[in-house]
């Protein structure tokens, strides 16, 4: 018997085939119409779920896509660092470069104006010492070269030496004085001559004789300090510095000025007025440097500061000492 408005039997359809799992259309019975099946998702069963692939195969886990970039731009962050620090570096160097060759061009410029100005001073002093004959300290002088001066004796007379120049080819000290001081006992044969100074006697001998000069040449195989002959002639006004020892009184100094020049036999003298008298004979005259400018050699009789020298370059031209 047909039951109007009921479900069919489960699996059974009306036409007589299998159903879907649906609800089987029925016609004209105003029921719903059919519904397609598995019209809501069905949830998956809980509990672990069968895998595919082979069995026992564990997938691995992959890196995030992310990571890769992020060291990409860690490296690119370290490698701009490294560039601004070179760079720094770079213009440090520079700088500092920069920096030194401005200090050496400034201490060369400062070197040049240095040597400059001390040309200048150099030139000006010279000028003054022109003009004033220079400045001369006598006790300075006088202590520099007394050491080099010595009392020079033979039998008949007695005058004044002192050590000049180069030093000899064979060793010892080659001595200036007047050819006068030592005239009797050369014309007579004798060469051998006393040197005395502060209470000691050193031997000497007489190796060359120009009486036309009256200038005579000792050696003694004594060292002594040699005194320097001056390079310029003095000029009148200059002052001046004798050594020597009058009537036997040694190490006796005395001051004065370049008087005059004159000439005596065609020769040229060096008239000043330090004090002189007899003993002083042979011996040096002084300029403000301690350099020898003359050799006393005359005075004028019953006058007073009136003396007269050998210039000192008639004596290097005259004796190859100088």
């Amino acid at each position: 018997m047909t039951q109007t408005g009921a479900f069919p039997a489960a699996g059974v359809s009306p036409a007589g085939g299998l159903s879907t799992g649906g609800f089987a259309a029925q016609p004209g019975s105003g029921a719903f119409p059919a519904q397609p099946t598995s019209a809501w998702p069905v949830s998956a069963p809980a509990g672990p779920q069968p895998q595919s692939g082979p069995p026992h195969l564990v997938h691995q886990a992959q890196p995030h896509p992310g990571g890769r970039g992020r060291s990409g731009v860690l490296a690119l962050v370290i490698g701009l660092v490294l560039l601004v620090v070179v760079g720094v570096q770079a213009a440090f160097i520079v700088r500092l470069e920069s920096r030194l060759d401005k200090a050496e061009k400034a201490a060369t410029a400062a070197k040049t104006t240095d040597e400059t100005r001390l040309k200048a001073l150099e030139d000006r002093a010279d000028k003054l010492e022109a003009k004033t004959g220079g400045n001369l300290d006598a006790a300075a002088v006088a202590e520099s070269v007394r050491p080099s001066v010595f009392r020079v004796t033979t039998k008949y007379a007695t005058g004044t030496s002192f050590a000049l120049g180069k030093a000899p080819s064979g060793g010892g000290t080659n001595l200036i004085t007047n050819y006068h001081v030592v005239q009797e006992a050369y014309e007579k044969g004798e060469r051998d001559v006393s040197l005395e100074r502060t209470n000691q006697r050193f031997p000497a001998k007489v190796i060359e004789a120009h009486p036309d000069k009256d200038l005579a040449l000792l050696h003694t195989d004594e060292e002594f300090t040699r005194l320097v002959p001056a390079a310029q002639v003095p000029k009148v006004g200059e002052p001046v510095l004798v050594v020597g020892a009058p009537l036997g009184l040694e190490d006796t100094v005395t001051t004065g000025v370049v008087s005059a020049f004159r000439s005596r036999s065609g020769e040229d003298l060096m008239q000043f007025d330090a004090a002189i008298n007899p003993g002083n004979s042979g011996g040096p005259v002084f300029n403000a440097k301690k350099e020898v400018v003359g050799v006393a050699t005359l005075k004028a009789r019953e006058a007073e500061g009136i003396g007269l020298a050998i210039p000192i370059s008639v004596v290097c031209q005259t004796i190859s000492v100088c």
